[in-house]
């Protein structure tokens, strides 16, 4: 069953943020992940319990696989690179 990891992100330093995705992608990819969504236009139409900002969502063949992605050591450098240049709110989520 896939899974999806969606991070609502607020960039704050653009020039060095693109320089963790560009890092950030290709190890997704390595553990299965295809990102479906990255940026791009977004329609909020509900705000109760929090109003999102930049949406991204990757989708993995199942939760371990993007458990293993998130805790991996490829991608242990370069999570600073996203904390230090953005805030984040990160959730693996079940697919169905």
């Amino acid at each position: 069953m896939s899974a999806y990891l969606i991070v609502d992100t607020m960039i704050e330093n653009a020039d060095q943020y693109e320089n963790y995705k560009q890092l950030a992608k290709p190890i997704a990819e390595k553990y299965g992940g295809v990102y479906r969504v990255r940026g791009g236009a977004m329609e909020v139409r509900e705000t109760d319990l929090w109003t999102p900002t930049r949406m991204v969502i990757i989708e993995f063949p199942d939760m371990d696989s993007a458990r293993a992605f998130v805790d991996s050591e490829e991608y242990a450098p370069v999570k600073p690179l996203r904390r230090d240049n953005a805030r984040c709110t990160l959730a693996i989520l079940d697919g169905i």
